[in-house]
């Protein structure tokens, strides 16, 4: 069984993916390349000698069946690089994961109309609000959203993906004995459980040391036809994301944002550089080519209920951005108790929404 030769190679963390990729192509056969001697690896043109040595050093440690039994033990299902089922666009990056492990429902996804959506840990408001705005004219359709399961943008993408009924595919930064955050549990089992899957190539012993985040990037950007950016620093792990989609001649989109947040300089960089600028969910559409059935409604098309003249005012006055009840006063004309009053109202109608202290915004 060649299966458990692949697993035997992925579970030494010394080694990595273009590591044992390059000696599978080598010797044609993953038990040979697995059980072969130094004397085989000095006929591979440039291969290190010192990699070679370590490699052998650790593989010797390694209990091959006892490897395989801890995955499948976990529950835990895998793709092989040589696996006919292996993910085509992911198959085409320069240094594709010779292992891909995952749980949930990965071939429920339509691998063929994928998007990347990377950003900000530390994402605006603003920022969380525009990406769900633009996901939810995707709301219904067969579009498998992909993003890394971090904090922040991440989270937003994966939770809309779920509230607009699209399927959606997390890649983490280690192997499944980790939840990181431990903030997304939740949202990790939602995803498992119907909504999608959850891929690593790391081993499920694998902890997400720090180095493990930025290479994890490839397989976000790898698996999908385009990336969105939403907000993103000067350094951040978004632009290495933004840089892997252009290496691998996908298509890179950014969303705009105000020009004082200092998460939005990476992006206007982008942008500057070429990037497709997306306000709106057809800018994806149009970018990518694609033609998507039973598109949903997006935010600004659902019908309001009758509004007062007071609340008219107010929602209004919220066009552009949230207010405090300050600047409501000033701008409706209204008394402390009436606004006060007609907030209420439009919160209980699920017209605003509260903002952190006494600021409003549409909900």
């Amino acid at each position: 069984m060649k299966n458990k030769y692949w697993i035997a190679f992925s579970s030494i963390e010394q080694i990595d993916s273009s590591f044992i990729l390059r000696l599978w192509e080598h010797f044609g056969d993953i038990e040979t390349a697995f059980n072969s001697s130094l004397n085989d690896l000095k006929n591979i043109e440039g291969l290190s000698i010192k990699k070679a040595e370590n490699f052998l050093k650790h593989r010797d440690k390694v209990d091959i069946d006892r490897t395989f039994t801890e995955v499948e033990t976990r529950g835990i299902n895998f793709l092989t690089f040589e696996s006919e089922s292996y993910p085509k666009m992911l198959s085409q990056i320069s240094n594709p994961p010779a292992v891909l492990y995952y749980k949930g429902k990965l071939f429920e996804c339509n691998l063929e109309k994928t998007i990347a959506v990377v950003g900000s840990r530390r994402a605006s408001t603003a920022g969380r609000d525009d990406l769900r705005k633009i996901l939810s004219g995707l709301c219904g359709t067969d579009v498998c959203i992909v993003s890394g399961l971090a904090s922040g943008i991440d989270t937003v993408a994966h939770t809309s993906a779920i509230e607009n009924n699209i399927k959606t595919i997390g890649v983490i930064a280690s192997g499944f004995d980790y939840t990181y955050p431990t903030s997304n549990k939740t949202l990790y089992e939602n995803i498992i459980n119907g909504y999608g899957a959850i891929v690593s190539e790391y081993y499920p012993t694998f902890e997400p040391i720090k180095f493990r985040f930025p290479q994890r990037n490839r397989i976000v950007s790898g698996l999908s036809y385009g990336t969105i950016v939403c907000e993103a620093s000067l350094k951040s792990g978004a632009l290495i994301t933004a840089n892997l989609t252009l290496e691998q001649g996908r298509e890179l989109m950014c969303v705009p944002g105000a020009i004082s947040n200092p998460n939005t300089q990476g992006i206007y960089k982008l942008l500057k550089n070429g990037a497709t600028i997306v306000t709106e969910t057809d800018d994806i559409l149009n970018a990518l080519g694609w033609e998507v059935q039973n598109k949903g409604i997006s935010g600004e098309q659902l019908t309001l209920p009758m509004l007062t003249p007071d609340e008219e005012k107010i929602y209004n006055s919220l066009e552009i951005e949230e207010k405090g009840v300050d600047e409501l006063i000033s701008l409706t004309g209204l008394k402390v108790d009436d606004l006060l009053m007609n907030l209420t109202t439009m919160e209980l109608k699920g017209i605003i929404k509260q903002s952190g202290g006494d600021r409003y915004k549409r909900a």
